[in-house]
């Protein structure tokens, strides 16, 4: 079978899934002694992982309806509650519960150790290199730990931005990228992205996707309610069928 042809079919199925797959919570320390909360969509323990990071003031119910279709492109995934963050979907983020009853700060910055914490616990189930998947904020954060981690497949940055206190945070330090990366926003937000990214070097492992309508912010443009989140999930399907 031809591979645009495999792709048709493969999205068509994503599209068609039925969303009712259980996933299991778990827990995981960071290094400050925090438990960091996420779902747990298990496949197969010889599938690799996608490490999903929801927007500000969301929590790992940002990925309700998009995990387990990530799960039938052939990954394992957790979706993990950032200490920057709040609730959506009905879902509370027990991680930024946490932080916020001890005290501790809950500035952007302040989720890096929940992220590394989710990676190490990957890093002990298996030896498969990972997807790091980010939304808005957490997107900067992935792909600035994308240019660090050597593990790291690939990463899907949506909306991501220089949404931080000092000067060219993100752009400074995603330069040395080296693995295939997928940037998608709202149409508003594609110049800006554009000028982020233009940051990597290895621009030939960089994919743009630029809805022709006003689409939508961070990662929540792949649910249903979104008129164009068919258009992002061909691109997101397209995107990790090159990854195989």
């Amino acid at each position: 079978m031809k591979k645009n042809a495999w792709l048709t079919i493969l999205f068509a199925f994503i599209l068609n899934l039925n969303e009712t797959m259980a996933q299991q919570k778990i827990s995981f320390p960071a290094k400050d002694g925090i438990e960091v909360t996420a779902d747990l969509y298990f496949l197969a323990s010889d599938k690799p992982y996608v490490i999903l990071l929801h927007q500000a003031r969301y929590s790992r119910g940002e990925y309700i309806e998009i995990a387990p279709k990530i799960v039938n492109l052939g990954y394992n995934c957790i979706a993990v509650d950032l200490r920057s963050g709040n609730e959506v979907n009905g879902v509370v983020n027990e991680t930024a519960k946490r932080a916020k009853e001890k005290g501790l700060p809950q500035n952007y910055t302040d989720a890096i150790p929940d992220i590394e914490a989710a990676i190490a616990y990957v890093k002990r189930q298996t030896d498969l290199p990972f997807v790091l998947w980010g939304s808005s904020y957490s997107a900067s954060l992935a792909l600035i730990q994308t240019a660090k981690d050597l593990r790291t497949k690939a990463v899907v940055a949506f909306s991501p931005g220089e949404y931080f206190d000092t000067p060219e945070f993100v752009s400074s330090k995603i330069k040395d990228i080296s693995v295939p990366v997928i940037v998608l926003s709202s149409k508003a937000e594609c110049s800006s992205v554009k000028g982020l990214i233009e940051a990597i070097k290895r621009q030939n492992l960089v994919t743009q996707f630029c809805p022709t309508d006003k689409g939508k912010h961070g990662s929540s443009a792949l649910w249903k309610s979104n008129p164009s989140s068919n258009d992002y999930w061909l691109a997101i399907t397209m995107f990790f069928g090159r990854l195989k």
